[in-house]
């Protein structure tokens, strides 16, 4: 199988922006476990903005472009080293692919994409996947930016023919309200066709360091259903639960992909 895993800040790093060690840690080894017993793996990591502003002691998320894109820089070289160092434990190399939408939306660069994605797994590599955030802005409007890995761990799936895509998130699954708050709501073990009614069930934004929240995980799902692809939606703070969504065991909300014509 080829494995899609997108994880979120606030599954790698602590509310502050530094890292999150032992989760991050125990993220690399299941991953390197998976990886040995034959998967091919893309990981889709978010976290560049939350470690730049641990990194660069900011008591708060920057709210001005030049300030994320900064943050970001920064970020992105301590997130890399991390993986480098971690997977390297367990024998295994990583490759850095950082995208904007232009990659994605022109067909000739998104073929390269393809391309050295493939060549990556081919190598035996990990590819690790994020905006290209120091560059990306969304000030000059939306068709020019991705802004959200939920969306691009669903497009990059689609683009290498994933079988499934994995979301790790701070939430178990989709609910039927917001469980934070409602005590009624109950989560949704499995959706097979987004309707109105699924897409009215997502709530608000993620948490103060990262930019996505259950709308954006509904629009990757819509991705990877018109692709024929499964999406599952399960909480990081327990990586092995990867092992469990492998198994085919009931673990968070699984959307599934639409049969191939």
């Amino acid at each position: 199988m080829r494995i899609v895993i997108k994880v979120g800040t606030s599954t790698l790093t602590y509310p502050g922006g530094k890292l999150n060690i032992r989760r991050a840690e125990l993220l690399c080894k299941v991953l390197s476990d998976i990886r040995n017993s034959g998967e091919e793996l893309i990981l889709v990591s978010s976290g560049a903005i939350g470690m730049g502003v641990g990194k660069l002691g900011l008591k708060d998320r920057p709210a001005d472009m030049p300030g994320k894109q900064a943050a970001a820089a920064v970020g992105q070289c301590e997130l890399m080293y991390t993986y480098d160092r971690m997977f390297s434990e367990y024998s295994h190399t990583v490759g850095q692919v950082l995208l904007t939408a232009d990659d994605l939306r022109d067909e000739r660069r998104s073929t390269h994409v393809r391309n050295t994605l493939d060549q990556l797994i081919a190598y035996g590599a990990i590819p690790i996947v994020n905006e290209n955030d120091a560059v990306a802005t969304d000030e000059i409007g939306i068709e020019t930016t991705i802004g959200e890995n939920d969306s691009l761990s669903a497009i990059v799936a689609k683009l290498t023919d994933a079988d499934l895509l994995v979301i790790l998130s701070d939430i178990d699954g989709l609910y039927t309200g917001d469980p934070r708050t409602d005590e009624n709501a109950v989560m949704i073990p499995e959706v097979k066709h987004i309707t109105p009614e699924i897409l009215a069930m997502a709530g608000g934004s993620g948490s103060a360091l990262g930019t996505g929240g259950m709308a954006t995980k509904l629009r990757a799902a819509q991705i990877t259903s018109e692709a024929g692809i499964d999406l599952v939606i399960a909480n990081g703070k327990r990586p092995e639960i990867l092992y469990e969504v492998l198994e085919g065991k009931q673990v968070g909300t699984r959307f599934l992909g639409e049969e191939k014509k």
